[in-house]
């Protein structure tokens, strides 16, 4: 299993646009990735999943990803979070 942390910086936190961009990156790969915030986790290719969470700035949250693919869908996520002003 691959995982990441990251804090939200973006004043509005996880929204609409950011959240589709995030949940596309994670369709391209065959791990299961997962978004864990305040104790829940949700399916990263699930948009109404990432959406359910309500991620505020400031929030600290963390990926997840087990399968063959972990790796390269981790880091991807990342960068795609990074790469939308998301967060650090």
């Amino acid at each position: 299993m691959a995982e990441q942390t990251m804090k939200i910086t973006s004043a509005d936190g996880v929204h609409a646009r950011p959240a589709t961009a995030l949940v596309q990156v994670a369709g391209r790969f065959q791990s299961e990735i997962n978004l864990e915030y305040n104790g829940k986790s949700v399916n990263m290719k699930s948009i109404m999943g990432v959406m359910s969470l309500g991620i505020p700035n400031g929030a600290e949250i963390k990926f997840t990803a087990e399968g063959s693919d972990e790796q390269e869908a981790i880091e991807a996520v990342v960068a795609k979070t990074k790469e939308e002003g998301l967060g650090e």
